[in-house]
């Protein structure tokens, strides 16, 4: 389909959405297991981990607010850390805008705040071929928060008889989820100068000792400025 073609909002797209996204929501799973289990670690009763769940749907940055964690709560630390690690999801957004411009209202806004990692990485895949029905976001979404809500909870419930020591090969699921994704992403030896950049800077910030989200931020937004900059140089 043309990208001249006019943005559509279809129960098709949705559908779509849902059956690509529906074999990754095993592999949600440890992730948000992990979160329940620190969840009940830190004191959060289930109703408050599911609730913090629903409303801020984003494992990073639930996991760098329970690792920020304390007695009394930080605020305004914890409101910081997780301002920070979200910057990412603005060149996410603004990625996707060619979808987002012919939405209005409640479409918009629920596509909005479903964008995750994942969503974004297989939506972008999915636009590079065309494709003009913005409903696809959403249901790439919906199932994904309703599963991601779930785990957490499940993980809080088990948090009694499930014991996650440093390195734990569970830790990594996320990250080897996203990993997975990343090869859809993929369009040639042009993408290795962001992509190296970014993975460049996260590992230097790292090394220097500075936590979470320091890395992660550094690296996203060196690297797309070098991303701006290689495409602006082909242009």
């Amino acid at each position: 389909m043309s990208a001249s073609s006019p943005v559509t909002f279809t129960w098709g797209g949705f559908y779509e959405g849902f059956r690509l996204v529906l074999p990754l929501l095993p592999s949600f799973a440890p992730f948000g297991m992990v979160v329940g289990v620190l969840s009940a670690g830190e004191g959060l009763s289930l109703l408050e981990a599911g609730v913090m769940s629903a409303m801020v749907f984003a494992g990073t940055s639930q996991l760098v607010a329970l690792g920020a964690w304390g007695s009394p709560v930080p605020v305004l630390a914890v409101t910081l850390a997780v301002f920070v690690i979200n910057m990412r999801m603005a060149p996410m957004s603004a990625a996707l805008a060619p979808w987002f411009n012919g939405l209005q209202g409640w479409r918009l806004w629920a596509s909005l705040f479903t964008v995750t990692d994942h969503s974004f990485a297989l939506s972008v895949n999915e636009m590079r071929r065309g494709k003009r029905d913005a409903a696809l976001l959403l249901g790439l979404g919906v199932p994904s928060w309703l599963s991601w809500v779930a785990m957490v909870c499940l993980g809080h419930v088990l948090a009694g008889v499930v014991t996650l020591r440093p390195g734990h090969p569970l830790l990594f699921a996320g990250l080897a989820t996203m990993c997975a994704l990343l090869v859809t992403l993929w369009r040639g030896r042009g993408d290795m100068l962001p992509w190296g950049v970014a993975g460049a800077v996260g590992l230097t910030v790292q090394a220097m000792g500075l936590g979470q989200p320091w890395p992660v931020l550094a690296g996203a937004l060196i690297g797309s400025a070098a991303g701006a900059w290689r495409d602006r140089s082909r242009a």
